[in-house]
């Protein structure tokens, strides 16, 4: 059991990160509930989260952690987006007729995948979490012990955003009520607020 210590240990921890109510996470939901491009999202989710962990278990923590001009750029931008997206919900909640049609409308690809891409690198938290957490902490293990270390927590990330986008058509019994959409979004705007208020709180503004 010792010598999968490493990978259990990347596992968990990766896990423990990335299961965190986000906005990343409330975005793959709702697209698993609309069942809409859950696959290349999912897989868009994974593969990022995968080259962010290794860059981290690589060394590229350290970098990032001394360069505040870099985390205050990456800091504002991503906290425009959240606002931005937590005002797209409430406008979503405040119509009655957008959450009835919400089953039905169709999100382009294109549109899908540039706003993964944007709540994956614009979130501060992410770099935060995958490189220079997950990436310091890697410093504990050598050699192989390190290789298993990362595998682990890019197991656990794929895991979790693919179990988020398929597990989400189980609630669909209950989304199947606009009312239950308009809560949906009201939530997801709240935590796009939430998370979008903390990242500029974290700057002093």
């Amino acid at each position: 059991m010792q010598q999968f210590a490493p990978f259990l240990s990347g596992f968990f921890l990766a896990l423990s990160l990335i299961v965190a109510i986000g906005a990343q996470n409330a975005f793959i939901l709702r697209q698993g509930l609309l069942r809409q491009h859950v696959f290349v999202l999912c897989l868009i989710c994974a593969l990022s989260d995968a080259v962010l962990i290794s860059a981290g278990v690589a060394g590229l923590g350290t970098l990032v952690s001394s360069s505040p001009m870099l985390i205050k750029v990456v800091t504002l931008g991503g906290s425009a987006f959240l606002f931005a997206y937590a005002a797209l919900a409430f406008y979503r909640a405040w119509r009655p007729q957008t959450m009835s049609a919400a089953g039905n409308g169709k999100t382009s690809l294109k549109a899908a995948i540039a706003a993964c891409l944007a709540f994956t690198f614009l979130n501060p938290h992410v770099y935060l979490d995958t490189v220079v957490l997950l990436g310091s902490l890697s410093a504990q293990f050598e050699g192989v012990g390190r290789l298993q270390y990362a595998l682990g927590a890019i197991l656990a990330a794929t895991i979790w955003f693919f179990g988020l986008g398929y597990g989400a058509r189980l609630l669909e019994p209950i989304f199947s009520r606009p009312a239950a959409w308009r809560v949906l979004d009201i939530l997801i705007g709240l935590v796009m607020t939430a998370i979008g208020i903390s990242l500029l709180s974290g700057l002093g503004l």
